[in-house]
């Protein structure tokens, strides 16, 4: 039995070698025939065909990350994503329009909740403090923009100082988060980009070669055994 099997791997090993010596001869075959036609204008010679893949753009995900980081949307730029450059760009500006709105609705309201405070005149013993005549519950005009962002303050509420405080608080929670927002975004356009150019210069083609190939294992015993393998090479 041990015969057969022996005779079996030889055959299959031998088999292999004569289809790689085989695949060797029509490349070396076809580089010579390129070789003869590069007179021909129909047919592309070696040189032509190293120019042609040496014309072909090949980012560099290093640089794309790079140039992503220097500024918006570079890194797309630079791979010659150009449909993305738009995306980045409208995602930057919303964010970064949402942190100036709540940046100025927060100075307004911390404007607002000054005014309750004594904070003029520091050579005053009741500096830091209320104001004369005010407690929690007395309540005070707070001028703030309305849908304009550069316009003046000419809209006003009655608020106590617990309530302009929540709404500082708050603004100034929605200007925090919006920056963290933007920043994050930015971040994700620098990575999009590097791996974006990685996927450029990954081969995602159909060639995968095949051979089998002889193996002496020794699995749990004292004497090696013959035995084939199965050997996929993916390029």
């Amino acid at each position: 039995m041990k015969k057969y099997v022996l005779l079996w791997c030889l055959f299959l090993s031998s088999t292999a070698l004569f289809a790689q010596e085989l695949k060797k001869d029509s490349i070396s075959k076809k580089v010579l025939i390129e070789n003869k036609d590069s007179d021909n204008p129909g047919i592309l010679s070696g040189s032509d065909s190293s120019k042609k893949n040496k014309s072909k753009f090949i980012p560099i995900p290093k640089k794309a990350a790079i140039f992503a980081a220097l500024f918006p949307a570079g890194g797309q730029i630079y791979n010659r994503d150009y449909w993305k450059v738009p995306l980045v760009l409208a995602a930057l500006a919303g964010g970064t329009w949402t942190a100036i709105y709540w940046r100025i609705r927060y100075q307004d309201f911390l404007t607002g909740y000054r005014s309750f405070y004594n904070l003029s005149d520091t050579d005053d013993p009741n500096y830091g403090n209320l104001k004369d005549g005010l407690n929690a519950d007395s309540q005070l005009p707070v001028f703030y923009r309305g849908g304009i962002l550069n316009g003046e303050r000419n809209e006003a509420r009655l608020y106590n100082i617990n309530q302009v405080q929540k709404v500082k608080n708050d603004y100034r929670r929605y200007f925090e988060t919006s920056v963290v927002v933007t920043a994050a975004i930015y971040v994700l356009a620098i990575i999009e980009a590097n791996v974006a150019a990685h996927l450029k210069t990954f081969d995602i083609s159909d060639d995968i070669s095949f051979r089998i190939e002889p193996k002496m294992s020794q699995p749990l015993i004292k004497q090696p055994v013959p035995g084939i393998r199965l050997v996929f090479s993916f390029r």
